[in-house]
């Protein structure tokens, strides 16, 4: 498939001639088949997923399966009148939770026995989410290893927020892979 770039801020991006990037748009992912075609995105910006929006029912839901019901996230009033943002925010881990499914909008990586969330490293957070904030991931495949048949992906995760110019977070996420 003929390959198009474009720049996404001081990188540039290998992406299918109709992708788009911040539109927000439907847009084709890119599809990886085999280590090899994994190799060759090594060091190249990948992609971006399209936008999702963190409401207070994510965020209340999110509270509810971990017990993390700090008042900065779930209590609206409280957090309007008394927190720094004026509004509730997205927990730090529901932000990094989003990535399996962000990622999927970016890489289709098919004829794969065995896919796992292998690791996360080097991650920091940059600034709040506020409730109801469009999030999007922006990835970066930094290496591609094959360790005696498993592949190790390391990509960078870049959290990006709609009109702002912080990123929530950025960090290393590695997957495994064993292709067929």
């Amino acid at each position: 498939m003929k390959q198009s770039y474009h720049t996404n801020g001081n990188n540039k991006c290998k992406c299918s001639p109709n992708r788009q990037t911040s539109s927000g748009q439907q847009k084709n992912m890119v599809t990886i088949n085999s280590y090899n075609e994994y190799k060759a995105y090594e060091g190249q910006m990948i992609g971006v997923s399209g936008w999702h929006t963190i409401d207070q029912d994510q965020i209340d839901k999110f509270a509810e399966a971990t017990l993390d019901y700090q008042w900065i996230h779930v209590d609206k009033e409280k957090a309007e009148n008394e927190g720094p943002f004026k509004s509730t925010i997205a927990h730090g881990y529901l932000t990094l939770s989003l990535i399996p499914y962000l990622w999927k909008q970016i890489a289709d990586v098919r004829n794969v026995t065995m896919e796992i969330n292998y690791g996360i490293e080097n991650f920091k957070f940059g600034q709040a989410v506020p409730v109801n904030s469009d999030v999007q991931l922006q990835a970066m495949v930094k290496s591609v290893t094959n360790l005696k048949g498993t592949v190790k992906v390391l990509v960078e995760a870049k959290l990006l927020i709609r009109d702002q110019r912080k990123p929530a977070y950025t960090g290393d996420v590695i997957f495994l892979y064993h292709f067929s």
